[in-house]
Formats: structure tokens, C-alpha cells, sequence
């Protein structure tokens, strides 16, 4: 058995933040030597890094393997012929990686493999005895993405696990989604991340049922609510809100037409009138890619979400109108419109809706109108959810709960994709009395070379990365203060001891100051440091240190006869 020596291994550690690195994973990973830069969001794995990889991949595999699920290995390089015919060739624009080989047919990189594996499964599944299966893999996808940040965090390459279900019904494609929920829920767990199951967008990949496991990290990108009170989570894309009524307000009244000379913002008309924000219907105007134009009214305290805009209206995107489409629509300047009279299609969020007497634009300029009524007719609407939610919301499940802002950052996706492939791609078995039908799929995504970026988001301080146990890189580093033969002595056989007990030992035999190896093994975040110096070695002893321990000082002295044993337990303990 080779023992690891830090003198035999590529850790290239640095003292000073790159430039480059914004955020605390990107930095650290950087200063630890575990990734190197080579492209904008293309990155190499140094040893420490791919060994971190492979942990979380062995994680995974294991769970996905108890689940049922069978693993896979599709091509990288795909024919553009599969995405041709679910039209995704053209959906995906310029994020689609696409070649030329020397013939001239169209390939590209692939993203995500809904295709590929759907025609793996039409090929070779015909009758619903073959039902259910869940197929899948670990491996690498390519996106161009426009702006690669965040070192790990938005990659134009990174590892992914992507699992695929294949049922006969959409009984069976639940059972299947909620066979993937647990084996997400074990996985997340194991890796020692905190983090929230919650409701989704299912964004461009298609289906109804959607879930992220979000991990919950200051610096994450995606905002979510939680309630206080039940178990109920979601993207702010996605969460629902219970309706309440207005606030404040009177009954409605007769409509007023009020002069409001240079106040086309709400802040400042609600100043100048002496009335409450919430008190007024907000309308903006968008366009959808269809090119319909679309009036969505919500109260005045509320920000429209345009994903939830869009879903609404049946629209894949959609963008604010221009200020010459807001006065060709309405007659008026940005600022004043409003939907009493306007005409076009009209979307009003149940918040909007509820106000009893409301101001909203006049659709003229330098004028808003009083006591708006929906109720009353006043105008027509589709009532829609279109807004988004945020703190203090009431919670739509159980009614009584708040809801808490939380800041995540998307680990993984499960998504019940219904027939939207299969019925394109005519993958199909035959049922109990012979007749063809379309199989139900679902879709199950984890960005692996992500989670290791998450993990450190969350688990980090001034010093360095604090890696959970199961997911370390190594998980004991063995530092010895000297080079004396019997110093060397003692950290051999300290870490040897370690690994015939199965501890993944990173021995620091360098020639360099205590203060060094000291800073170094906080900053690769190795979770236990046995430490051996002259004066322990005197007392045939060791300095046992914990990197997660609230007191960087405190630590155990260990006689060396017990330490591998000792920290052998203790490194068990916390596999999760």
C-alpha cells in the first residue's frame, strides 16, 4: 500500500485570490489547487479536484443503482438529426455547440440527452412487459453559454448525471418521478448538504411535474420561498401564492379621471395622490415571441415574473414592449397605462384582481384613473397567477404559513416529461391487448462538477474550504513538524496505521514550516489534521484537529498507540 506524500502529489497551492475568481468556491478551488482554467468555463481537474468528482459520482451511482436504475454511456458528439426531429435544433439557438465533420453534416455537443436515450429505447423496447425502466448516465454535456461564471458554478463543459424513466402510464411515470425524489433525497443528504426539495419551472426541457433540490448558499443565483409553517417549497418561478385582499382601500366608487402631470412612476403618483401603493393596479406592457401583445396587471407592491407571464399567455418567451409599442398600444407615454379601455389581451394576477377600488394609468399621458373595480366590470381579464412570490406571502398549501426568502442554487431537476418526446420521436410498445401506445417518460438531472462548487458555497470560512466528510478529497492529513528520521517514522506509520483502517490519508512530509502546512490543510479543507511535532513525539502522542470546530485553536492530544483507531471511529462517524 502507497501512502500519499504531499511531496509526491499535484497540490499547487497559492496565497493570493486570482483576479479572476468572484465568488468563494471559484476562489478557493483556485487557491487550493483544484482546478486550473484552460478556456472561459472550461477547466481542468487537478488530482485534489478529481478526486472530490469521483466521490460525489460514486454517491450518486450508488444511489441511482439501489433506485433501480440501469447506467448507461451515450455519445458526446451527436447527429443533428435527433434534434431536428423534436425541433430542438432550432429552440436551443446559439447555447447548441454545432460542428461540421468533413462530409459537411450538421453535429453537435450534446446538452442534455432526452433524444439520444429516446431512441435507444424505441430501437430496442416493443411490448409493456419490457416497462418500467430507468435508464442513466454520468457524463459530460456542452453549452455555449454566453456568459461562463463562477468558476464550477456556470460551465460551457461540466459533468452531469442524467437519468431518463420509461413507463407504460402516468401511474406508472409518478411512481417512477417519486422512486427518483427519495434517491435525490438520500444523494443530497449524503453528500452533506443542506438544502430544500422544491416546486419548479420545467423551463425549455418540456413537462409538467417539476422539482429542484436546491442547496441553500448565500451566494446562490436562485431566489426561493419556503413556508414556515408546512413542508412547502418552490422556486419564486414557480410558487404559487395564496390570494389575499387588498391591504387598504374603499369600495369601488364612481371612476375618476385625476391629473398627475409628470408622475408616470407608481412611487411617485402614490407621493403625489397621498394614497397607498398598494392601492394601485400596475400594468406593463409585453410581447410575446408570437408577436402578441399582452397588458399584465398586478398591485402596485408586486413585480411581475415573466416566466410565469409566459406560461400564462402560452408564449416560450417574452420581452417588455418598447416605449413606441406602449404609445402606438395605448396613446399614452410609458407610465400611464392602464387596462380600463385598452384594447388587447389583458392578464391580471388574483392580487390585482382583489383590489375593491384601485388607480391604475389612464392610457394618457400626465393622467391616472380612480376607483377601478375588476369585480364591477370595469374592465376584462384573464386572472392568472402571474406575479412573483416573496417573504411574508401567504403559503397556498396550508394556508396559515408565511413564506421565508432563502437564496439557493440548483444541485438538481426531476421532471415528468409526460409523452412531449416520445410521441414525437413514435417510441412506443404494444399494451396487453396489442395496441401500440406512446411510452411516458421522466427526466432526472444532477450537475455533478456543480455540486462540488455548492458544496463549498456553503461549506467554507475565512481560511479555506470545510469539506462534509463524505465528499473530502482525503479525509485525515497526517502533518509532521520535521525531518528527522524519527519524525518521518512516526508519520509513516501513523498513516499507514490510518489506511489499513480504510482512512483516505494525505501525508504532509515537506520540508516546510509548521505555520505552512498549517494553511494549507485549512485551505484544501481536509476535514481532520493529525498533527506530530517534537513535543508530542516526546510523549508519544499526536494533536488531533477538527477543520469544522467553531474554536480554530481547540484540539485533542491523542497518544499515538490509540490515534489510528481513535480517528479511524471518528472518520466513520461522520460518513453519512
Amino acid at each position: 500500500m502507497t501512502i500519499q506524500r504531499f511531496t509526491r502529489a499535484l497540490i499547487p497551492t497559492v496565497k493570493e485570490t486570482p483576479a479572476e475568481a468572484t465568488n468563494a468556491s471559484h476562489q478557493l478551488l483556485l487557491r487550493g489547487g483544484y482546478i486550473r482554467q484552460i478556456g472561459a468555463g472550461i477547466y481542468d481537474f487537478l488530482p485534489l479536484g478529481l478526486r472530490v468528482l469521483r466521490k460525489i459520482e460514486n454517491i450518486v451511482r450508488t444511489e441511482m443503482d439501489r433506485a433501480g436504475a440501469s447506467e448507461v454511456l451515450m455519445p458526446a458528439m451527436l447527429p443533428a438529426e435527433y434534434f431536428q426531429e423534436t425541433g430542438r435544433w432550432d429552440v436551443y439557438g446559439p447555447v447548441l455547440l454545432r460542428i461540421k465533420d468533413r462530409k459537411g453534416g450538421d453535429y453537435h455537443l450534446g446538452p442534455t440527452h432526452e433524444e439520444i436515450i429516446t431512441d435507444m429505447v424505441r430501437r430496442e423496447v416493443k411490448s409493456y412487459r419490457q416497462l418500467p425502466l430507468n435508464l442513466y448516465q454520468i457524463q459530460m454535456k456542452f453549452r455555449d453559454e454566453p456568459r461562463p461564471r463562477g468558476g464550477l458554478m456556470r460551465c460551457r463543459e461540466f459533468v452531469m448525471k442524467d437519468a431518463y424513466s420509461f413507463d407504460i402510464d402516468e401511474a406508472g411515470a409518478v411512481k417512477s418521478y417519486e422512486t427518483m425524489r427519495e434517491a435525490y433525497r438520500k444523494i443530497f443528504t449524503r453528500l452533506g448538504l443542506t438544502f430544500r426539495i422544491v416546486q419548479a419551472d420545467s423551463g425549455a426541457i418540456g413537462g409538467k411535474t417539476s422539482a429542484e433540490f436546491q442547496i441553500l448558499a448565500d451566494s446562490g443565483e436562485d431566489a426561493i420561498v419556503a413556508c414556515d409553517n408546512c413542508d412547502y417549497a418552490a422556486n419564486v418561478e414557480a410558487a404559487e401564492v395564496a390570494a389575499e385582499p387588498a391591504a387598504s382601500g374603499t369600495a369601488a366608487g364612481e371612476i375618476e379621471k385625476v391629473h398627475t402631470p409628470g408622475k408616470g412612476g407608481i412611487v411617485d403618483v402614490a407621493a403625489f395622490l397621498k394614497a397607498d401603493v398598494k392601492d394601485f393596479l400596475k400594468s406593463l406592457l409585453y410581447v410575446t415571441d408570437q408577436n402578441e401583445l399582452v397588458m399584465a396587471c398586478l398591485r402596485g407592491d408586486h413585480e411581475v415574473n415573466e416566466i410565469k407571464l409566459a406560461n400564462a399567455v402560452g408564449a416560450r418567451e417574452i420581452h417588455l414592449a418598447s416605449e413606441g409599442d406602449v404609445v402606438k398600444a395605448t396613446g399614452a407615454k410609458v407610465g400611464y397605462a392602464g387596462p380600463v379601455k385598452f384594447n388587447g389581451r389583458i392578464v391580471v394576477d388574483p392580487s390585482g384582481a382583489a383590489i375593491a377600488s384601485a388607480i391604475t394609468g389612464a392610457n394618457e399621458t400626465d393622467h391616472h384613473i380612480k376607483g377601478v373595480s375588476f369585480a364591477r366590470g370595469d374592465y376584462k381579464a384573464e386572472v392568472k397567477g402571474i406575479r412573483s412570490a416573496g417573504a411574508g406571502d401567504r403559503c397556498p398549501q396550508c394556508d396559515k404559513g408565511r413564506f421565508k426568502a432563502y437564496k439557493g442554487i440548483e444541485g438538481g431537476h426531476i421532471f415528468i416529461l409526460g409523452t412531449h418526446y416520445s410521441s414525437k420521436m413514435n417510441a412506443t410498445y404494444l399494451d396487453e391487448k396489442g395496441d401500440k401506445k406512446p411510452i411516458v417518460m421522466g427526466c432526472y438531472g444532477i450537475g455533478v462538477s456543480r455540486l462540488i462548487a455548492s458544496a463549498i458555497e456553503q461549506h467554507h470560512d475565512k481560511d479555506g474550504i470545510r469539506w462534509p466528510m463524505p465528499i473530502a478529497p482525503y479525509q485525515v492529513v497526517v502533518a509532521t513538524l520535521g525531518n528527522d528520521a524519527a519524525m518521518m517514522e512516526a508519520g509513516e506509520k501513523l498513516a499507514r496505521e490510518l489506511e489499513e483502517r480504510g482512512v483516505e490519508v494525505l501525508w504532509d512530509d515537506r520540508d516546510e514550516r509548521p505555520g505552512v502546512k498549517f494553511k494549507d490543510a485549512d485551505l484544501i479543507g481536509i476535514p481532520l489534521r493529525a498533527t506530530i511535532g517534537a513535543k508530542t513525539l516526546a510523549t508519544a502522542s499526536c494533536e488531533l484537529k477538527r477543520r469544522d470546530s467553531a474554536d480554530p485553536k481547540a484540539f485533542d492530544l491523542i497518544p499515538l498507540a490509540e490515534a489510528a483507531d481513535r480517528i479511524a471511529a471518528e472518520v466513520k462517524k461522520a460518513m453519512v
